[in-house]
């Protein structure tokens, strides 16, 4: 089913739901209403009875003389469903309507009482004159009290059957403005590229239909950066993949066209050199890519700074003495963080590896993992030649370079220290080393934690 089907199933349905509540409470408050109106009606008419006995039997004091064996007449259509008779004391029938039958309404002689007659139903009320010499009873056909009833409850129903149809009218009707805004956010969407990650309009939007506006505009611009992210990174990436590349197709080129041994055996010597080269810069790549995607959502668990600096300074040992360099680690308690063990010895790794690379033969790299004030602090200085004051800010710029740097690389080392740094929500600094020489990159991890608790 497409997404017009779904928002019709979704209108029927609210359509339905309210018609159905609709009709139930209507239905409801008429029974209700029904018997009210009916316990209401008897009340009166039981009144009327008592209030038609008392009058006649004030009508037989007056006139106790004069009354005569008859009928009385009837002066209404309906007067044959109500009938009334005086009896005498020794049960003589002195006086009756002329529906009314020739035994008695009710056994009963004082108050009201039902009664059945020739399989018919009967309220009576029966009361004796002051000198109980007569009974008067007065009675009133069932049949007529149901029909006042019924047509109660007609009156009661009839503007549902008649209104019910209006009504569905109307609640369809502002459904259907109520869910416009839906279907014009779909017919949006539907309508749109698939490169179109523009932000929706969200103007004259309803409250509900606003957060989920807000919700996929948010949505489009994550996805908007990424993409956008992703290309920057492939062009910048195959730019730079581009000159090491043609290097070795160069050298290659020389070692199949050289004439003797000494030189293709260096020709062959800057090819190993080139691949190692791009080697390194694919795998800085691939880490960086990685690193790019927000997923790290696991939960972080406790990190020793100052052994995972240990173990990352033995890894690149033999690295540093090949270049005649000395680590020193400073020492030190334990300086716990809680992070990600993984990512902080690929930060550890890039800093001593771009220190090692960086300094002259015969120096000292120096690395330090404390805790000062409040705040968890890795240091890596070297004795190289430092970065200028107005480079610094530039030098975590992806594939960016000093110029004039005799040194091979990629310009991504400082760009993943800083990505490392900014999923632990810490900062990096870069300063002068002591004296003014070299370089000092200093990772802070408690300042960043203390800004993004505050935000």
């Amino acid at each position: 089913m497409d997404d017009r089907g779904r928002a019709f199933s979704l209108r029927q349905r609210l359509l339905l739901a309210l018609l159905g509540a609709i009709t139930l409470v209507w239905l409801a408050a008429a029974a209700y209403t029904y018997f009210d109106a009916r316990h209401e009606i008897n009340e009166l008419l039981d009144a009327h009875l008592a209030q038609s006995a008392s009058m006649i039997v004030a009508q037989v004091g007056n006139e106790s003389g004069e009354i005569d064996l008859g009928h009385a007449p009837q002066l209404h259509e309906r007067g044959r469903r109500a009938a009334f008779q005086i009896w005498e004391r020794d049960g003589t029938l002195r006086l009756h309507s002329t529906n009314a039958p020739q035994r008695r309404l009710s056994a009963r002689e004082e108050g009201f009482a039902d009664a059945v007659i020739d399989g018919k139903g009967w309220r009576v009320f029966s009361t004796w004159d002051g000198g109980r010499r007569f009974l008067v009873q007065v009675g009133e056909r069932n049949e007529t009290r149901r029909e006042i009833a019924a047509s109660i409850a007609t009156n009661l129903l009839a503007p549902l059957l008649l209104a019910l149809p209006a009504l569905g009218l109307f609640v369809w009707f502002s459904i259907a403005r109520a869910l416009k805004p839906l279907g014009m956010l779909g017919t949006q969407l539907e309508a749109r590229e698939p490169d179109n990650l523009t932000a929706l309009r969200i103007d004259g939007a309803p409250a509900e239909v606003t957060p989920l506006v807000r919700s996929l505009n948010m949505l489009f611009g994550r996805v908007s950066r990424l993409i956008e992210n992703e290309r920057r990174f492939t062009a910048d990436a195959a730019h730079e993949l581009r000159t090491p590349l043609a290097a070795l197709k160069t050298q290659a080129q020389v070692a199949r066209g050289a004439a003797g041994e000494a030189e293709r055996r260096r020709a062959l010597d800057n090819v190993i050199t080139g691949c190692d080269r791009a080697t390194r810069l694919v795998e800085q790549l691939l880490t960086l890519a990685r690193l790019e995607p927000e997923q790290f959502k696991a939960r972080r668990e406790a990190c020793d700074l100052h052994a995972l600096a240990q173990q990352t300074i033995a890894e690149l040992a033999p690295a540093a003495l090949s270049r005649n360099i000395e680590i020193e680690l400073t020492e030190g308690a334990p300086v716990a963080i809680d992070g990600y063990p993984v990512l902080i010895g690929i930060l550890l790794r890039n800093l001593i590896d771009n220190a090692i690379r960086y300094s002259p033969g015969s120096t000292t790299v120096r690395v330090e993992a404390a805790n000062a004030e409040g705040a968890a602090r890795l240091a890596v200085t070297d004795e190289g030649p430092g970065i200028a004051a107005e480079e610094r800010t530039r030098v975590g710029q992806r594939f960016y370079r000093i110029l004039g740097s005799e040194e091979s690389g990629s310009g991504l080392g400082l760009s993943i220290v800083r990505r490392i740094a900014e999923i632990h929500g810490a900062t990096v600094e870069l300063e002068a080393g002591p004296g003014g020489g070299g370089l000092r990159v200093t990772v802070r991890f408690g300042d960043g934690e203390k800004r993004q608790s505050a935000s």
